[in-house]
């Protein structure tokens, strides 16, 4: 077989490398499932996070008085529900979804499948589905959790929660794959990936949550992807007005994060 004759039949067998996609899809999904820690931390640990504050720390459940804001009469762990919506996102996107695209390249997976008419990118797709449905799963825990067990109220605008919700997820992963698109090692992703992801759950307000985030925090915190998240759902779950500056923020993040992410990555 010549060149002239092999050039058009390795596109063509090239064009039909995502008809494999269900069945690696099905695939990674059983071995993500196989690993506890990533299985927990992705799906359990907002709920866990959210019944270890609301039971551990006394008064959690009293309602706030004496504010002379929207949060008067509500319990202060209501203030936790975007937080642990935001830790929702932020845990798979940059904990568990940068390791395994370091490892794939670390034990040379990606570069393998190059050579195959499976397309290396079905990998990144198959695992970017993985992570955002156990992102919606470990949301609608948390949130069944806490309207059936803990009586959290419903959101005043729930259209900005949602469009919130999407944005955090967009600007997050975002974030995931540019710390996925050069490690070379796992071990090197989940250092970076924890050194940014504590320093966001602080900003998002994990430790001062709606009230009692001070003034300082709050400014910051509305730049920063996570931040902005936690910010914008709390708007939308209890206030009034629209958070433009927030979801500008996460906007501008995923504008910016994706691109780069994308043109930064390498398959060896």
């Amino acid at each position: 077989m010549t060149a002239a004759t092999l050039a058009p039949t390795l596109p063509a067998a090239r064009s039909h490398g995502w008809r494999g996609f269900p069945t690696l899809l099905a695939t990674e999904s059983r071995l993500w499932l196989r690993e506890p820690g990533t299985v927990f931390f992705s799906l359990a640990f907002p709920t866990v996070l959210l019944l270890g504050v609301t039971f551990a720390i006394p008064g959690m459940r009293e309602p706030i008085t004496g504010t002379g804001s929207a949060w008067d009469g509500r319990s202060a762990i209501a203030a936790y529900v975007p937080v642990v919506l935001a830790a929702a996102v932020a845990t798979p996107a940059l904990t568990t979804m940068p390791v395994s695209f370091a490892g794939f390249r670390e034990k040379g997976l990606l570069r393998r499948l190059s050579t195959t008419p499976m397309r290396p990118q079905g990998v990144v797709l198959a695992h970017l589905v993985i992570n955002l449905v156990a992102i919606a799963a470990a949301a609608a825990v948390a949130l069944a959790v806490g309207a059936l067990v803990l009586g959290y109220p419903a959101p005043e605008q729930v259209g900005t929660v949602a469009l919130a919700f999407v944005l955090t997820a967009t600007s997050m992963m975002s974030l995931g794959v540019v710390i996925a698109s050069r490690t070379s090692r796992a071990s090197t992703a989940s250092a970076i990936g924890s050194l940014v992801y504590f320093p966001l759950l602080f900003l998002s307000g994990l430790w001062t949550p709606g009230p009692m985030m001070p003034d300082a925090v709050r400014q910051v915190g509305q730049l920063t992807p996570l931040g902005a998240a936690s910010q914008a759902m709390t708007a939308g779950w209890f206030e009034d007005g629209f958070p433009a500056l927030q979801v500008v923020v996460m906007a501008v993040w995923t504008a910016v994060l994706l691109p780069l992410g994308v043109r930064l990555f390498r398959w060896s």
